[in-house]
Parts: structure tokens; sequence; C-alpha cells
């Protein structure tokens, strides 16, 4: 059984069906769905019972009705686990990791700027990459607003409404 397998098997026994389409995609990469609600226990048990104590980035992206953010977290800089969730976009709010991962904090300031989720308990989600002059309520990374409309509220100093 190789490293990735065992891993597998570890997660499915501790979690069973909070834990969703679970599969090795290739050498070293594993992918894995979860419900909101569970993440953070599935990223703790991850972390302390497993070895997967760094946190490589948190990518997110806009699928309509959701936002679905991606944990990428390594074992000893070899294996990657990327547990996907899935947050409903009129309210994108979730619980923060940087208690239990320090270093996630930068990540979850630029799913804020970019996409606007509310990382709550994270003590700083003050803007990151976005300029100042940067209308408020507007998130670049969504797809209900068009570069055209950007660029217009920038001109004119406005705020999406």
């Amino acid at each position: 059984m190789s490293k990735e397998e065992e891993i597998l098997e570890k997660i499915k026994e501790k979690f069973g069906n909070k834990v969703k389409d679970m599969t090795i995609k290739r050498s070293r990469r594993i992918f894995a769905e979860t419900d909101m609600k569970n993440l953070k226990e599935i990223l703790r048990y991850a972390k302390d019972e497993l070895g997967f104590d760094h946190i490589s980035t948190i990518t997110g992206r806009d699928l309509g009705e959701e936002l679905e953010l991606i944990y990428h977290i390594a074992y000893q800089n070899a294996i990657e686990l990327s547990i996907k969730t899935k947050i409903p976009k009129e309210n994108p709010r979730i619980t923060t990791i940087v208690d239990l991962y320090p270093s996630a904090g930068i990540y979850e300031r630029e799913v804020h700027d970019l996409l606007g989720v509310v990382f709550e308990g994270n003590p700083d989600l003050s803007p990151l990459l976005l300029p100042d002059n940067w209308p408020k309520g507007v998130y670049p990374l969504r797809k209900d607003v068009t570069l055209e409309e950007i660029r217009e509220l920038i001109e004119k100093g406005g705020e999406k409404g």
C-alpha cells in the first residue's frame, strides 16, 4: 500500500461519509471534498494525527451560486492533500484556520480580497492585494461583475450596490 493510499484509508476510517470524492489523482496528490461544517475537524486531524504540518495555499473559485475553497496542505513536503469545500455565495463565511496553521492568515486575506469570503475569527482581513481605491463590495474573481463595470466603479470612486 502506498503512503497516499494509507492516508486515504485513515481519513475514510476516521470520517466515513463526512469526506466525499477521495481520490489519488497522481503520485503525491490526494483530493477530497467535505461540507464546510466538517472542514476544520478534518484539517485538525490531518495536521495532528497524519503529519500534514504545512499549508501551501488556499484557492477559491466562483461556481455561480456557491464559492469553492480548496485547502492545500502538505505532508513532509512530499504529499499534498487538497480538501475542497463549498460555501454559499450570498453569505460567504467560514471559520478561520489560523489557529491550526498560522501562515494561513495570508491566504485567507487573499481569498477575502478576491472573492469576498469572511474568515470568522481571523484577526486581520485587511486588504492585501487590491489598491486603496478599489470599490467596496467588488471582488475581482467573482463572475457577477465585468471588467468594464469594475473600471467604471474605480473611475467613479463608487461602491457596488
